[in-house]
């Protein structure tokens, strides 16, 4: 299994997912990692319209994505993976999932939270998941299009960002 792009986007497949970064990841399979979606056949169905071309489409619950990933479903497979949240890959990480890289893309803002960047704000729960992941060898960009410059999300950028 090859996850080659995985991406936090709380509008997860969208516009700019199926014109820039499907094409740019290589992928062949777009999973979208969603209960809530999952569970909503009106969501899923119009979800399942906009999916890239050359590509597969996934929306399911984590539960189910957890299951498929074990049992090899996806091994030859180029996976392009969204979520709303960072659990989801923390759980995906935690349960033996390789996932050398992820990107924190549009997120909501968040009147508690703090801005990592642009169009990207985490909450303290956010924070210190990214921290977790960060410790299990992920590495944490943010990069909203593939135009703009990514921004590192290391150890060091969260502590600089939390002490103000």
């Amino acid at each position: 299994m090859s996850i080659v792009l995985a991406r936090i986007d709380n509008r997860l497949l969208h516009g700019i997912i199926v014109t820039q970064w499907a094409p740019q990841s290589g992928s062949n399979r777009v999973m979208v990692i969603d209960d809530e979606t999952a569970n909503n056949e009106i969501a899923k169905a119009t979800m399942k319209m906009a999916r890239p071309a050359g590509n597969a489409i996934s929306i399911i619950t984590e539960e189910k994505a957890l299951a498929n990933f074990k049992s090899g479903k996806y091994d030859q497979e180029q996976v392009l993976v969204l979520s709303k949240t960072p659990e989801v890959f923390l759980h995906l990480v935690e349960s033996g999932i390789e996932l050398p890289k992820l990107l924190i893309g549009g997120t909501v803002v968040k009147p508690d939270g703090i801005q990592l960047s642009k169009r990207a704000y985490a909450t303290d729960a956010d924070l210190k998941i990214y921290h977790e992941l960060i410790d299990k060898g992920v590495a944490l960009w943010s990069q909203y299009v593939p135009a703009d410059k990514p921004v590192e999300i290391s150890s060091q950028f969260l502590a600089e960002k939390e002490a103000h």
